[in-house]
């Protein structure tokens, strides 16, 4: 049973109204962030987006800075900041940086009809930073920001974090211990006849299985002596994972790359690696790495465990070891998240835009949310929608730009007028 609808104050509906009027400007915004080139691994084109932005929160009353992360071969992160005692301290989620990187042929915005748009980046999710920014404007036009709190940090660098996370994540977890409420602006998804809110998200935690053998002519494997080398003991291993681990539900395991032989060679960073060997040399290297997706830090620990005792089981003559290397942490299914839901769907019902309900938490990725999930209360996904996000066919449905903005602003609004 969906919570009764809270009809539009007088205030909100001036809210929807100036968003309404801004909403080709807020596409022409847009189209001037995506005509930047803020790849990941361009630290001056991420830099260049922030500097586009900066005087747009500044002119919202917001104190602005830029959290360096030259060190780590990253752009900055923007944090936008104002302070009050009014409501819910809200912490507002987006990223500047794109996977498209200078040399990708997919550099610019194209409009391809009235409400489709194509261009780097313009789902994933620089759209969701102008639906942050328009949102705001709309609430600093009704005089609606003055003694709230909210803090906005765009980070530079979520499609390829920088190491280590510590680091490359402290303002965004700083801002958080400073919050009550994290709102994301990533994508945004729908159904047949309604749209959906991220409540959860799957951790991200990448692996790396290391096997040893002993290295013989062909015709003696499997004898005393030789055993039966590392391939075979890593397809032992990959086989027990798949048949002992598999089918909990939002636990998945992919090995993702296997070499082995006689010699190997293997860049994790770079994800790809040589081998050697020959069909007569029973092999003695072979290496296995992937990744592990959890709704929870409990479901994730497990998994390692089990993992650790599937490899210890080893083959006559082999050695294995598994490493474990932590990414992004789970974003569960919490009831406060549920209650955020809850009063974001019944603002776009208000609207007059239908149902908004919980996404399969199986069906997304990590997000720079998951970095806060352990301090607040968070609704995700809140961005425009679109397709093709991490392809050259990335577009945007344009009319859900001005939707998102809305219903944000008025989630925005209410959240800072509660006690």
């Amino acid at each position: 049973m969906p919570p009764p609808m809270q009809p539009l104050s007088t205030v909100e509906q001036q809210i929807v109204a100036q968003l309404d009027e801004q909403s080709e400007a807020a596409i022409a915004m847009l189209e001037r962030t995506v005509n930047i080139n803020s790849g990941t691994m361009n630290p001056a084109g991420v830099r260049r987006v922030a500097d586009v932005m900066r005087p747009e929160f500044e002119a919202l009353g917001f104190r602005v800075r830029l959290a360096d992360q030259s060190e780590l071969d990253r752009g900055p992160h923007l944090i936008a900041e104002r302070e009050g005692t009014q409501g819910r301290r809200l912490l507002l989620i987006g990223h500047l940086d794109t996977v498209f990187e200078e040399d990708s042929p997919f550099q610019s915005f194209e409009r391809l009809d009235e409400r489709t748009a194509r261009g780097p980046g313009i789902n994933d999710m620089k759209g969701g930073n102008i639906a942050i920014l328009y949102a705001l404007r709309a609430l600093h036009a009704a005089g609606a920001l003055e003694n709230t709190t909210i803090t906005v940090v765009l980070t530079g660098d979520e499609e390829n974090p920088g190491r280590p996370l510590d680091i490359s994540r402290r303002d965004l977890i700083e801002a958080a211990r400073r919050s009550d409420v994290a709102l994301g602006f990533e994508t945004g998804s729908s159904g047949t006849d309604h749209d959906f809110g991220v409540v959860a998200r799957r951790s991200s935690t990448s692996w790396r299985l290391t096997v040893g053998g002993t290295a013989a002519h062909s015709s003696g494997i499997f004898r005393e002596g030789v055993g039966s080398g590392a391939i075979y003991e890593a397809a032992r291993i990959l086989t027990a994972f798949h048949e002992e681990l598999r089918g909990e539900e939002y636990l998945t395991f992919n090995p993702g790359v296997i070499l082995g032989g006689t010699e190997l060679s293997f860049d994790a960073a770079e994800g790809r690696g040589t081998a050697f060997g020959k069909t007569n040399v029973v092999a003695e290297r072979a290496v296995v790495a992937g990744d592990i997706r959890t709704i929870s830090d409990e479901q994730l620990e497990r998994t390692r465990d089990r993992m650790r005792g599937i490899v210890a089981r080893h083959l006559p003559h082999t050695s294995a070891e598994i490493a474990f290397t932590d990414g992004y942490p789970a974003m569960a299914p919490t009831e406060e998240n549920h209650a955020l839901l809850r009063q974001y769907d019944a603002i776009s019902r208000a609207l007059g835009y239908g149902a908004v309900l919980p996404f399969d938490p199986g069906g997304r990725g990590a997000a720079d949310i998951s970095f806060v999930a352990p301090y607040v209360a968070g609704l995700d996904g809140l961005g425009p929608q679109g397709s093709g996000a991490h392809t050259v066919r990335e577009t945007i449905d344009l009319p859900t730009l001005n939707r998102a903005t809305r219903r944000a602003a008025l989630l925005i609004y209410r959240l800072t007028r509660e006690s």
